[in-house]
């Protein structure tokens, strides 16, 4: 038998009780709508409506023709967009691939969780409940899932942050929330951007290195710095943001 404390990391298990009144599931507008997933294999994201994928090392953009999407992640090696008004969670390139998931709300790289808070595997699984229908979704650096549900970070039901901020993205330990869209990287440095610029900072929060750079999404590509535009402009930046070709 599976020790209790392992068994409760697990994103697989009962995620939360509900209460007596789940909070409504609103779905995301404005630039809350632009999503993106990076993984060691590329980045998907996200933006008005339209999925897309662009795997390293090429980093060439795949837009399949699919309905309106609201999120995307990143499981075995497959990009998946969640395409509620088809009732659908469906790979963006490589063997097609699509589960049955109703009006799904958020994707993690472990669960597709639709909009009355029941979550499901990728097999198309059961896979337990929170409180309602999630704002945004990731599978943790600890293994588990944390979830943005009525304005807080939550992680098996316990709340992890009160007041979680606009940018959910996943660390070494586990997962966290900010004002900006930022990245963990893997020496404890993050990235992200803001005031017109791609920042890094170590692990004290001190900035050692920063270069131009409008709106978009920042992630971990392998040793890459990768960043996406709404407009799905890709750029590819070293560990210390030196900027590198296309």
């Amino acid at each position: 038998m599976r020790p209790l404390a392992s068994a409760l990391t697990s994103p697989l298990v009962l995620l939360a009780l509900l209460p007596a009144c789940a909070p409504a599931y609103t779905a995301p507008s404005g630039d809350a709508a632009f999503r993106a997933a990076f993984s060691s294999a590329g980045v998907a994201w996200v933006s008005g409506g339209r999925a897309c994928v662009a795997r390293a090392p090429e980093y060439l953009p795949v837009c399949p023709r699919l309905g309106r999407a609201v999120d995307v992640a990143w499981n075995g090696g497959d990009a998946w967009a969640a395409v509620p008004g088809a009732g659908l969670a469906v790979t963006l390139d490589r063997a097609a691939r699509s589960v049955t998931a109703g009006a799904v709300a958020a994707l993690s790289g472990a669960l597709i969780y639709r909009q009355d808070g029941s979550a499901l595997t990728y097999e198309g699984a059961a896979a337990g409940q929170v409180a309602g229908g999630p704002s945004a979704a990731v599978t943790g650096g600890d293994g588990a899932d944390y979830v943005v549900l009525a304005g807080q970070l939550r992680r098996s039901g316990a709340v992890v942050e009160a007041a979680a901020q606009a940018h959910l993205y996943a660390t070494a330990t586990g997962a966290a929330t900010a004002a900006v869209p930022t990245a963990s990287g893997s020496a404890g440095d993050t990235y992200r951007l803001r005031g017109g610029q791609l920042e890094r900072a170590d692990a004290s929060g001190q900035v050692t290195a920063r270069t131009p750079h409008g709106p978009g999404r920042v992630g971990v590509v392998g040793e890459d710095v990768v960043t996406v535009s709404a407009s799905g402009e890709l750029r590819r930046y070293t560990q210390a943001l030196v900027p590198l070709a296309p």
